[in-house]
């Protein structure tokens, strides 16, 4: 239907041919500006050589050797004298074919005696472990299968890893100090100055040594339930001192509640 359309009248009227009018060409405003520094920057006698060539006087010929390169000073010293640079570990140098090598020199040196010392101390090579995993005997090292217990035989295993412990001291670090700015701000604690502390923390330690001091008195044989109890009451209340002395020491800011 496309190559043969159907006959129409219309189509028997010839037609004029449509004329597609092209646009204009897109010209840059720049384009005689860069016209003209593309000739100011152009570099004379570029491809051509200049005008006019100086002729070498018939004196000044060219002569043997004139263009080979000249060394510096440095390059000089260094053609004359080159450096290897594995000087200290140079192996002797080939005799000449007049040298003749030393005779009647004899070492006192005893290579069986050497030998037999030698044999002597070593250690014993230890087999490597294998293991026999198939019914046609085909090994394997046991170290490399997975049945040896390494890693539970370390002195860190089961432990908890540092960077978790650093974490959590530093998350409780910060709870810390969040509680601590909120009361503040709330006016109901009131930190402890420094000579109040070491006051508290020196009474406490004088209440240590008088409960100490008491319960070195106490006979070496305590059968009696009182004297029983009041060793016990003894030991509780040193213990509780000691915690409450351990305390005051590790923590430098302290705060009481003022209600």
């Amino acid at each position: 239907m496309e190559t043969h359309p159907e006959e129409n009248i219309y189509n028997l009227i010839p037609r004029a041919e449509a004329k597609i009018t092209k646009l204009s060409r897109y010209i840059s405003r720049f384009t005689d500006s860069v016209k003209a520094e593309e000739k100011k920057n152009r570099a004379a006698c570029k491809t051509m050589g200049p005008a006019e060539l100086k002729v070498p006087s018939p004196k000044q010929y060219l002569q043997k050797h004139t263009n080979e390169a000249k060394l510096s000073q440095k390059g000089a010293l260094l053609k004359r004298e080159p450096r290897c640079l594995d000087e200290g570990r140079r192996r002797p140098p080939v005799p000449l074919r007049i040298d003749h090598p030393a005779m009647g020199e004899r070492s006192q040196k005893s290579f069986i005696k050497t030998n037999i010392n030698s044999v002597t101390m070593a250690e014993p090579k230890k087999p490597q472990p294998i293991m026999v995993d198939t019914n046609n005997g085909d090994k394997q090292v046991l170290e490399t299968s997975g049945l040896v217990p390494k890693y539970i035989k370390k002195k860190d295993f089961g432990s908890t890893p540092q960077y978790l412990l650093k974490r959590i001291r530093e998350a409780r670090q910060a709870q810390y100090d969040a509680y601590v700015e909120s009361q503040s701000k709330m006016g109901t604690e009131q930190e402890l100055f420094e000579e109040e502390r070491q006051a508290v923390i020196q009474g406490l330690k004088k209440n240590w040594d008088d409960l100490h001091h008491d319960y070195q008195g106490l006979s070496l044989t305590i059968d009696t339930p009182v004297l029983k109890a009041y060793k016990a009451r003894l030991e509780v209340e040193m213990k509780q001192l000691e915690q409450d002395i351990d305390l005051m020491e590790r923590h430098k800011a302290i705060y009481i509640a003022t209600n």
